[in-house]
């Protein structure tokens, strides 16, 4: 009998942190975009919720993503093209990790600086 598979909150954010005056002027300024990108993400797939802590002045303390909840490697593949996505289109960094007594736990980058994110490598990263 195999063990019941648990479900791991999963969430994928764009690095805002670390970035120079031009990217956080492109940052600010795709801002509109990416959060309706977001938006229209979770409202399609059950069980996705937007991250949307953009109220200060620095984009460093900004949290700006999804989380959802995935048991499997397979379903990394949406979450994970849709940040491949956007990495292209807005020249954006992503953070990806598990999310854990509503602590937050990188396991990997990807983007424009890091390379296209890999969804089966980051399924191992989080030990699905």
């Amino acid at each position: 009998m195999s063990e019941p598979v648990s479900t791991m909150h999963l969430y994928l954010l764009v690095a805002c942190d670390r970035l120079d005056e031009k990217q956080e002027k492109k940052l600010k300024r795709n801002l509109p975009d990416l959060q309706a990108a977001l938006q229209a993400y979770a409202d399609a797939n059950e069980g996705v919720t937007l991250i949307n802590e953009c109220e200060s002045e620095g984009c460093e303390d900004w949290h700006l993503g999804i989380s959802q909840p995935v048991k499997k490697k397979a379903q990394l593949k949406l979450p994970v093209n849709l940040f491949n996505d956007l990495a292209r289109q807005y020249n954006i960094d992503c953070e990806v990790g598990a999310i854990e007594n509503e602590r937050f736990d990188p396991v990997s980058y990807f983007g424009k600086n890091e390379g296209q994110g890999d969804a089966f490598l980051i399924g191992e990263y989080l030990g699905l």
